[in-house]
């Protein structure tokens, strides 16, 4: 089978020839259909310090993918050759306190598909069957390849009450442009996104923001004042990982108001210790989804009409990975997919939303 892999440390990926995965008795193996690109993925690729610390190699990459059953172990009996699925892409232990606690997201000893064992970007791939999730009929190829990062979206956006509330989301890469759309369907009042590129911004319009501000050109006190804001916003959603971003979204959060944070940090943010203690601000660190009270709430939203369709910029052959990843690492796209069942590298782009 094809797999696109990190054969050792350095720049770059290959994609070879390997041999099937392995199915446990506990595992389920699936035909992946669509694969989608993540940032981890960039840094993978790239190789940099936090690769060259986490990664195992060689390892065949991706975690965000969706396909069909193609066998399952003979201790598996609740799932069955044929059925559409996507895959949770951290694997727990199941015997540390938190796992025994039902919150296997803070598992201690996580694993991680495509990173620690062999991932998605691939003809075939072997999970347990415990990180298997079923996609309902309703969803489409493309939307159920980013049900991971969508995930993301749904964990930050939903762990504080956003009926009627202001929300303000830092970052309008692909997770925040969802957010956007997952903060105005669950009832917000204002969402406000900040970003510095502008069609992450117009994007983030699409999926419901009520205003998109590029730092450094408008300001967030103006953003507020147009929309008629007098104290400042109830939940804040930081998914830039930039110091600066932070420090912006705590400066206009209200008092008592709660913030999320996703985005991860290269260097350690320069913010204003005091102002969250005399604000008396909630801050939550968010990794990964919640298994799997996220995933029944995400696909519940796309159910209900959230449509993330716009997020998705371009669908590429696997083949053509370095492109798909020179596109992402260029700012030029948004949500890349891979489709892995076209032929060769040569299939046109897609356009956003339409099956590749």
């Amino acid at each position: 089978m094809r797999a696109l892999i990190k054969p050792g440390p350095g720049t770059g990926l290959e994609l070879i020839e390997r041999p099937e995965p392995d199915v446990g008795s506990t595992d389920v193996l699936i035909a992946v259909k669509r694969a989608a690109i993540c940032g981890t993925d960039l840094h993978i690729f790239d190789w940099d310090d936090w690769a060259a610390s986490e990664v195992v190699t060689p390892v065949t990459v991706g975690h965000e993918f969706f396909g069909i059953v193609e066998a399952v172990g003979d201790q598996v009996t609740n799932i069955e050759p044929g059925e559409r699925v996507a895959g949770e892409g951290h694997v727990t232990c199941g015997t540390c306190r938190n796992c025994r606690a039902g919150n296997q997201h803070l598992c201690r000893n996580t694993v991680g598909v495509g990173i620690h064992r062999d991932g998605g970007f691939a003809d075939l791939v072997a999970i347990p069957a415990s990180n298997v999730y079923r996609v309902p009929d309703g969803i489409d190829d493309n939307a159920a390849a980013i049900l991971d990062p969508l995930g993301n979206a749904v964990h930050t956006a939903l762990s504080f009450d956003l009926v009627g509330e202001d929300v303000l989301i830092t970052g309008a890469g692909p997770i925040g442009q969802m957010a956007a759309g997952v903060a105005r369907l669950a009832g917000a009042r204002h969402v406000v996104v900040t970003d510095t590129v502008e069609d992450r911004r117009d994007n983030a319009l699409r999926m419901g923001a009520s205003l998109a501000v590029e730092p450094g050109v408008e300001s967030l006190q103006s953003a507020m004042s147009e929309l008629g804001m007098c104290e400042g916003f109830d939940v804040g959603l930081e998914m830039s990982g930039h110091g600066g971003a932070l420090d912006d979204l705590i400066t206009v959060m209200n008092h008592g108001g709660h913030i999320a944070l996703l985005g991860l940090y290269g260097q350690r943010p320069d913010i204003d210790m005091n102002a969250l203690i005399f604000k008396g601000l909630t801050v939550k660190g968010i990794y990964g989804r919640e298994m799997f009270e996220t995933w029944y709430k995400a696909t519940a939203l796309l159910a209900a009409g959230l449509d993330v369709s716009p997020v998705i910029s371009h669908v590429l052959p696997l083949g053509r990975f370095e492109e798909a990843f020179d596109l992402l690492r260029t700012g030029r796209a948004s949500k890349v997919l891979l489709d892995i069942e076209a032929e060769g590298d040569t299939a046109s782009d897609t356009a956003a939303g339409e099956p590749g």
